[in-house]
């Protein structure tokens, strides 16, 4: 039963994304939502307060190409490079299927926001499989062991998360996926063993 609520919130998220980034954000309603999603409004509204309460959903959808990417990672080209791949197949598909505008919504609802925020919340799998990564370059003598590895973690998230916020004040105007694959190297280059 689980696996199914999982499932229906999983289209509902998806299927407004992809709105979203075809229709526009203020275009979009949830009677398309639904349809799109084949799920119900009942459902739609178990999930989310409203059609604004789908901003923060960015998250998951984050968490889900995570789950999509961690059973292709080869943990023998090393722990760096598994960080590198992950961000890079993260921002190819923001690059390619979020908006500028929405994306910069989503960070301004965070920061505004009191509580809880999706982006920063330890229990969404970005940072459970992060930190699993993390702790078998610690144990390999790749990651430093300077630092715990929740700390390691942290750095990583806030590098990408200023990866974004840098694209969204640019207007999106350059290659996220390029500009990281050049700096990202640069930000972790402390975090080697």
């Amino acid at each position: 039963m689980k696996k199914t609520n999982h499932n229906t919130k999983s289209r509902i998220v998806t299927a407004a994304w992809q709105l979203f980034y075809e229709q526009g954000f203020d275009r979009t309603t949830v009677d398309e939502v639904v349809e799109l999603s084949g799920t119900s409004k009942g459902s739609f509204y178990h999930y989310f307060s409203s059609k604004e309460a789908l901003l923060g959903s960015l998250a998951h959808l984050f968490d889900e190409k995570y789950i999509e990417l961690e059973p292709t990672l080869d943990y023998t080209e090393g722990c760096m490079n598994i960080l590198y791949t992950l961000n890079h197949e993260l921002f190819l598909m923001i690059e390619n299927n979020i908006d500028v505008d929405l994306l910069a919504r989503l960070y301004a609802g965070q920061l505004m926001r009191k509580g809880e925020r999706e982006l920063t919340d330890r229990s969404r799998y970005y940072y459970k499989l992060l930190r699993r990564i993390v702790l078998r370059g610690q144990e390999s003598g790749e990651i430093t062991r300077r630092m715990p590895a929740s700390e390691v973690v942290r750095l990583y998230a806030l590098s990408e998360r200023a990866l974004l916020y840098d694209w969204c004040l640019h207007g999106g105007e350059y290659s996220l996926t390029e500009y990281s694959g050049t700096v990202l190297p640069l930000f972790l280059s402390g975090l080697r063993g």
